[in-house]
């Protein structure tokens, strides 16, 4: 009896929440162990269909940085990262563009199918979704303002590496409209018609500004941000979190992450998280808990 009374009091909390965000858009980034897991899989999926049965808009971009890493050893072909992007030519592009659209969106779009969604996988390239233009390098990287100058592969051309240009918002509305779920591959398109391989963070990031989501969630391999002891900081404001920077206690992996959450507050975003893709129902337990599990950050 008392498990029974814990799952109706879950409910109960859940519902003002239920409430608030019917009919709003919520970006999601996929990436990390929760693809790799098959339990975590069938989690992912099943949370995703009920965010689309209870009214809610889920978004889905997702990476695939493993399965390409896979790919290209059983084709001899080396990888060279620099500042976390893979150096990307044209060759490496294609077997890229092949696995992220070919394989990886097609398995998420079936897995979703089968958890009862209407899921529709899309690239950048369908509808001119997402413009790219080549990746350029910040005047400064990492927390301590370190110069780019510093580092000696800073020249380094990165090849078919892309930021986002725009994003035509009209195609993810459409979908919506009729109930799909877009599951979106990071893969864009320039102005000649190049195809470019952008940082599935920095394209949900996009995707939730130009959608002015309700939400933006990352997904990730860690419990959120944490400070030095490894204690979770439940949320952060934009004014915290450049404090945290400042004093180099956001780093490394985190703070690429933390400043794509910071772009899409400041272009329209309500709230951002960054949340531990190896829990199961992560999404759910922090969208629809009052504590949430990872960190949200916002204005």
């Amino acid at each position: 009896m008392q498990k029974l009374v814990e799952r109706v009091n879950a409910l109960i909390e859940a519902l003002p929440y239920i409430r608030d965000f019917s009919g709003k858009t919520i970006v999601i980034k996929y990436g990390g162990s929760a693809m790799l897991n098959e339990g975590l899989r069938n989690d992912f999926a099943q949370d995703i269909v009920l965010l689309r049965y209870i009214g809610m808009n889920p978004v889905i971009v997702h990476g695939g940085g493993a399965a390409i890493t896979e790919m290209l050893q059983k084709l001899g072909v080396k990888t060279e990262f620099i500042d976390g992007h893979r150096v990307t030519d044209k060759a490496t592009m294609e077997i890229v563009e092949m696995v992220l659209v070919g394989q990886v969106n097609k398995k998420i779009v079936s897995l979703i199918n089968q958890h009862g969604g209407k899921a529709v996988g899309l690239s950048g390239k369908d509808g001119l979704l997402i413009k790219a233009k080549k990746h350029s390098w910040p005047k400064e990287a990492g927390g301590s303002g370190t110069s780019l100058a510093k580092n000696k592969k800073k020249n380094k051309d990165l090849g078919f590496v892309g930021d986002v240009e725009s994003i035509n918002a009209d195609l993810i509305y459409v979908l919506d409209r009729d109930n799909f779920i877009p599951i979106i591959s990071p893969i864009g398109v320039g102005a000649k018609g190049e195809t470019y391989n952008i940082n599935a963070d920095t394209a949900a990031s996009g995707i939730a500004a130009a959608l002015k989501a309700e939400k933006l969630i990352l997904l990730s391999d860690v419990s959120g941000v944490v400070n030095r002891e490894d204690n979770l900081f439940h949320t952060l404001h934009r004014r915290e979190v450049q404090k945290l920077i400042t004093k180099e206690i956001i780093t490394g992996g985190m703070l690429p992450k933390v400043n794509c959450c910071l772009q899409a507050l400041e272009k329209g975003v309500k709230k951002t998280h960054i949340i531990d893709g190896r829990v199961s129902h992560a999404l759910l337990l922090e969208i629809f808990t009052n504590e949430g599990i990872g960190t949200e950050i916002i204005l």
